[in-house]
C-alpha cells in the first residue's frame, strides 16, 4: 500500500515504512496526481480534502492530526467511500495552557484580578471542560454555553448565549466551525454579538478564525482607538484568523495579543494527534502496529499528568508582530512547548 503524509506531522517518520510506501510532502503542496495510487492520506489543516483533490484517486482513508476537520469535505468523502478521522481532544491540555497564559497576561496588562472576573466559555467539549476546571481553580466564576450539549443533557449547567454575553467579563470561544444548521458558528461574533456583550468584555479566540466576522471586530477596535473609550469590546486575544497565513495586519496591530495559530501546539498535543491517526489508520488497513513509540523527554517517558509547565504567551505575540509575513514558518517551526514541568518514569 501507499501513504501520502504531510511532512510536518511529527513523530510519524519511520512508523509506516516497514509496511508501506510513504511519500512526505508539504501539506499545501499535496495534489491530486500524488494521490492517484495512494491508499491513505494523513494531513493537517493546510490540505483541503475535497472533490478537487480526491476525485478518481485510490484514497480510502484520511486522517487529520488536528481537532478541527472543516478542511475535509466529510459529506463528499462519505458518499464516495472514503473513511476519515480527526484527533478529538488531542491538544486540549495545550489550549488550556494557552488560555490560562492569556488570562494571566491580560490581567497583568489591564490590572485586574482573575478571581474578581466571570469567564464565559462558549463550547464546552474537551477543551472547554478543562478551561472551566482551571478557571474555577483560579477563583473565577464560570458560565457555560453549549447548545448541543444542553439539548442532549438538559439540566441547568448551561446558559443561553444572550445571558452569557451580558454577564461574562471574559469570553473564550471553543466551538467547531459549522457553516450552516441549528448550531451554525461561522461569523458568530458579528455586530449583534458585540452589541450584546458586557461593556469592556475581553474576547479570546483559539477555535477557528472564521468564527469571528473580522470586519465588525475591526470597526469596533478602530472606534476604541479613535475615541480612546471602551464602549463594548475591552480587549481581544486572537490565535486564529481568516485567510491564514495572509492575516489582516491592521487587525493584528489593534488586538491585545496576536499569535500564529499555535494555541494547541504543545509537544504532548502533537504527539497525541499523531498517535490517534496512526492507530486509526493501522486499524483501518490491518497494519500490525503493536504499540506506538512512547513520548520521551530528557531520556524518560513522559507521563501526561502533573503540574503545568509555565508558558509565556507574550513571546509568541512579540514574534508574530515583528514578522507577520512569516506566519506559516512560525507555525511550522514552532519551538518545543511542553505542557508538563518534568518527565517521570512510568511505573507499572
Amino acid at each position: 500500500m501507499k501513504l501520502v503524509i504531510d511532512h510536518k506531522i511529527p513523530f510519524i517518520k519511520g512508523i509506516f515504512e516497514p509496511h508501506a510506501e510513504v511519500l512526505y510532502l508539504p501539506g499545501g503542496e499535496i495534489r491530486r496526481e500524488h494521490l492517484l495510487k495512494a491508499d491513505c492520506l494523513l494531513v493537517r489543516t493546510r490540505t483541503q480534502c475535497d472533490q478537487k483533490l480526491l476525485k478518481k484517486t485510490n484514497v480510502k482513508f484520511i486522517g487529520t492530526a488536528t481537532i478541527g476537520f472543516d478542511h475535509i469535505d466529510t459529506k463528499w468523502c462519505e458518499n464516495n467511500g472514503i473513511a476519515w478521522t480527526n484527533a478529538p481532544g488531542c491538544n486540549s491540555g495545550a489550549v488550556m495552557q494557552y488560555v490560562t497564559s492569556a488570562l494571566y497576561e491580560m490581567a497583568r496588562r489591564k490590572n485586574f484580578h482573575l478571581a474578581d472576573k466571570t469567564l464565559g466559555i462558549i463550547g464546552v467539549g474537551n477543551v472547554g471542560k478543562k478551561i472551566a476546571k482551571k478557571a474555577r481553580e483560579l477563583g473565577m466564576t464560570v458560565i457555560l454555553n453549549d447548545p448541543p450539549r444542553q439539548r442532549t443533557e438538559g439540566g441547568n449547567e448551561f446558559t443561553d448565549l444572550t445571558t452569557l454575553l451580558k454577564n461574562a467579563d471574559i469570553i473564550t470561544l471553543h466551538v467547531p466551525l459549522n457553516r450552516d444548521g441549528t448550531d451554525k458558528t461561522i461569523q458568530m461574533v458579528d455586530g449583534e454579538f458585540l452589541k450584546n456583550i458586557k461593556p469592556g468584555a475581553i474576547l479570546i479566540n483559539s477555535s477557528r478564525g472564521e468564527v469571528i466576522e473580522e470586519g465588525e471586530v475591526l470597526r469596533e477596535l478602530r472606534e476604541v482607538r479613535e475615541v480612546r473609550e471602551v464602549k463594548r469590546l475591552g480587549g481581544i486575544v486572537m490565535d486564529v484568523w481568516q485567510n491564514e497565513p495572509d492575516i489582516n495586519r491592521e487587525l493584528m496591530d489593534l488586538v491585545d495579543i496576536a499569535t500564529p495559530h499555535i494555541a494547541g501546539y504543545s509537544v504532548e498535543g502533537k504527539y497525541n494527534a499523531t498517535k490517534i491517526i496512526v492507530q486509526e489508520a493501522s486499524r483501518f488497513f490491518g497494519i500490525p502496529l503493536s504499540t506506538f513509540p512512547p513520548l520521551i523527554r530528557d531520556g524518560r517517558e513522559v507521563n501526561q499528568t502533573g503540574p503545568m509547565e509555565p508558558y509565556d504567551i507574550s513571546s509568541d505575540d512579540k514574534n508574530l508582530r515583528e514578522s507577520p509575513e512569516t506566519f506559516e514558518q512560525q507555525r511550522n517551526n514552532y519551538p518545543a512547548r511542553w505542557e508538563f514541568q518534568s518527565p517521570c518514569l512510568k511505573v507499572s
